[in-house]
């Protein structure tokens, strides 16, 4: 009785979650597997895997595949790589370090919509943007960002956003680093760059095996950052597979294929998952 108590009152909450998170499943699951087109709606029945290979051989499909690779991959760089280096930059005591601390932290609080605008209007604006004013103070002539290199643009807004999450979990991973250790290191003769790579990293190991995957499972959603911004566009060049289910769903009105897309998304987010935890796992064994 002792030990069924607990379980009994456990129960509800799991059932709740349980179902929270399988219904939405099964009804995705049902909607790719039957033709739902609100636009055809005495279209239906048993479509099998029409919707997949509907999905899977739509001309924006491996532009789309490799644009989220590109953007997850990239700015999954870049905020690791930088959020190491300021977290290893503000880990010293300095006059206004809380303040910087804040500073830093700030633009992960700033909602993505409201950080694509201000990246398309204040920074990218080819007329305007704070970029053009500076390519000219050179001489040079403003880039069109959002029209000469639509991925790239978006990989830095969002990695700008990502960059703080990054530093903050680092440089709290850092306060529990052992002094002495390094002290020691430091005794020894050992250089900066070997208390980095033999002391500092594998420390970190774990910290940004968390960054990597959950910077994964939200990046692979990316979608306001796009729409705000370049709409996919120009042509496929910045379309991802949300914004492709989004063309499918939204636009195409086709509830079955965008259901196809969606379990797509999935299996690629565990693949990809499984691949960058083993990598970051083995580099820092």
């Amino acid at each position: 009785m002792n030990r069924l108590l607990p379980r009994a009152l456990l129960a509800p909450a799991v059932v709740t979650l349980f179902l929270w998170m399988i219904v939405p499943l099964l009804m995705t699951i049902y909607f790719s597997l039957i033709r739902y087109n609100l636009l055809q709606p005495e279209i239906s029945g048993f479509a099998g895997l029409e919707n997949y290979e509907f999905f899977l051989t739509d001309p924006s499909f491996t532009a789309a595949v490799l644009n989220t690779l590109l953007l997850l991959g990239s700015v999954i760089l870049i905020t690791v790589i930088g959020g190491v280096a300021l977290a290893l930059l503000i880990d010293e005591p300095f006059p206004g370090r809380s303040l910087v601390r804040i500073l830093l932290i700030s633009p992960f609080f700033v909602m993505p919509t409201v950080n694509a605008l201000l990246w398309k209007h204040m920074m990218m604006n080819p007329i305007y943007g704070v970029l053009a004013q500076v390519w000219r103070f050179f001489g040079a002539q403003p880039v069109d960002w959002l029209t000469d290199v639509p991925l790239f643009s978006v990989i830095v807004m969002i990695a700008w956003q990502w960059l703080p999450f990054a530093t903050l979990i680092f440089m709290t991973a850092l306060q529990s680093m052992n002094r002495e250790q390094l002290e020691a290191a430091r005794m020894d003769g050992a250089s900066y760059l070997q208390q980095l790579r033999y002391m500092v990293l594998p420390h970190l190991g774990r910290s940004i095996a968390v960054v990597v995957m959950i910077e994964m499972i939200f990046l692979m959603s990316v979608f306001a950052e796009i729409f705000t911004t370049t709409g996919g566009g120009p042509g496929d060049a910045s379309t991802n597979v949300a914004f492709l289910i989004f063309k499918q769903a939204l636009l195409n009105f086709d509830a079955g294929v965008a259901s196809a897309g969606a379990l797509f998304a999935v299996v690629l987010a565990n693949i990809a998952a499984v691949f960058l935890i083993r990598m970051v796992g083995k580099n820092l064994d």
